[in-house]
């Protein structure tokens, strides 16, 4: 038996993967699958065999979650999905992330409008954790320019009765009780003016980390520019030194993603207005463990002009000694670094708009 990677890759017209052993230079390109649906979430799990769950939407038949056992050759979409009640008033648009659980067979999906449910049977069946949305707060609950989605689920490592979730443009929450009951994690962020009366919400969170060897340690890429907690969410401030020169806006950009050994990274964009490379240079900012200023690691394509974006869920790290960082873009390219962000590959083909990309080791 032997490892491989298998690199997921979701875009707005359907499911590819790449795969490749664990050298990571040689890919072969897989797809499409379910051709024409969204696919904003995407996970590979081998708890259970080897199984692709695949939040998808469509414009004329609603949010799913789907299934395949057999690497994308056959499909089967979950009947007991998730779906909120008729007395919420709430719609299900889109499954913006789907994550395991601490148990063998849970499994944790968000939503949009913004939600969270959970599955304990495999993913056969998803009920809602209403102990979010029955919040006091959700009266003024207010989508961003991507939708009210809930994007990010974070579990404790060690306590799978406390997570973190975060929403645009609502903010960040945590739960001590497994999702019964639910407080603001937002002082010290950059509050988003939406016109909601209440102070403790509003902000609007792009993406959220957790460090690997701090638990209490989260990081985020925030409508109004990058921070970091260490006391669990309860306060933040802002690690900006390296994206900004004086005088300039607060950094703007989507993703932001941690590394094994705590390396950070992010992808920083022209501005809100813009939201494409600064100059059209494909580049990729680092901050080493222990560091506390940004750099610039890697001119991707240093030969051309790539006026793109990386959207919220289209950078991540896989889990090997040597990790791998990965990137897609809103043009469809896929790009791989072994060596820390110093050095690119670029995957073949030309896909659509890359919405989530999820690497995943598997052993066959």
């Amino acid at each position: 038996m032997g490892k491989r990677v298998v690199l997921l890759v979701g875009t707005n017209k359907g499911v590819f993967y790449y795969t490749s052993d664990l050298e990571r230079r040689l890919w072969n390109l897989h797809g499409p699958f379910l051709s024409g649906w969204e696919a904003y979430s995407l996970l590979g799990d081998s708890r259970h065999g080897h199984r692709i769950f695949a939040g998808t939407s469509h414009a004329a038949y609603g949010a799913t979650i789907r299934v395949s056992d057999d690497f994308g050759e056959t499909w089967t979409q979950i009947e007991h999905g998730p779906a909120y009640s008729k007395e919420s008033g709430f719609s299900l648009n889109r499954i913006w992330q789907l994550i395991p659980g601490a148990e063998q067979d849970t499994y944790f999906a968000g939503a949009e409008e913004a939600g969270l449910f959970v599955s304990r049977d495999r993913g056969t069946t998803w009920v809602e954790l209403d102990g979010l949305t029955k919040h006091p707060t959700r009266p003024g609950w207010f989508p961003g320019a991507g939708g009210m989605c809930l994007h990010t689920i974070i579990i404790h490592p060690e306590n799978p009765r406390r997570m973190w979730v975060a929403m645009s443009a609502v903010g960040v929450f945590r739960t001590d009780d497994g999702g019964e009951t639910w407080q603001t994690c937002n002082k010290g962020l950059a509050r988003v003016p939406t016109g909601q009366p209440y102070e403790e919400i509003g902000y609007c969170i792009h993406k959220m980390a957790i460090d690997p060897h701090d638990p209490d340690t989260l990081y985020m890429q925030e409508h109004g520019g990058v921070f970091k907690t260490v006391d669990g969410g309860d306060n933040w401030f802002p690690i900006e030194d390296g994206l900004t020169l004086k005088g300039d806006d607060a950094p703007f950009g989507f993703p932001i993603s941690v590394a094994p050994n705590g390396d950070l990274f992010l992808v920083p964009l022209e501005s809100s207005e813009q939201r494409s490379m600064k100059g059209g240079r494909l580049l990729v900012y680092g901050m080493p463990k222990g560091s506390d200023r940004w750099e610039p690691i890697g001119d991707v394509l240093p030969e051309e002009k790539r006026h793109v974006s990386v959207l919220r869920d289209a950078m991540s790290v896989d889990s090997l000694d040597r990790y791998g960082l990965y990137f897609g873009t809103t043009s469809g390219e896929v790009f791989c670094s072994i060596d820390r962000g110093k050095t690119w590959d670029r995957l073949p083909g030309q896909l659509s708009r890359i919405l989530s990309v999820k690497p995943w080791i598997v052993e066959d």
